[in-house]
């Protein structure tokens, strides 16, 4: 899987994602501290997607991003155009923990960009 990821993201538009390394979400988990409040690039799959409105109005969204050994929240505005069960790299800005009203969040991902692998390129994804 990772092998087929690495060869994904060398075949991406350069604009479309950052420098920023490919992270494994066990890395993220193992090391928060080492991440916290810094551009991470993690892949994995959704689950629990869920469409809402933040405060302002403006659409957002919320997810589990899953690989084989590790679960991180994924939250962003606007739309995401990604369906539970699909397989996507995300970018966004990892925190270890965030204060919501009483409540602590650990391990979310504040994402930049949400992209489906099947749509970064068809032909490789099997």
């Amino acid at each position: 899987m990772l092998c087929m990821l690495v060869l994904l993201l060398s075949t991406m538009p350069v604009a479309s994602l950052s420098a920023a390394a490919l992270v494994e979400v066990t890395e993220l988990l193992a090391h928060p501290d080492h991440y916290n409040h810094q551009v991470v690039t993690v892949s994995g799959r959704v689950s629990s997607f869920q469409l809402a409105t933040n405060r302002d109005g403006q659409p957002a969204f919320g997810f589990l991003l899953q690989d084989t050994a590790g679960t991180v929240k994924v939250v962003g505005l606007g739309k995401a155009d990604v369906r539970e069960g699909d397989y996507v790299v995300v970018e966004g800005i990892f925190s270890r923990l965030r204060q919501a009203g009483r409540a602590i969040v650990y391990n979310e991902i504040k994402a930049t960009s949400v992209q489906s692998m099947a749509k970064m390129n068809p032909d490789l994804v099997g």
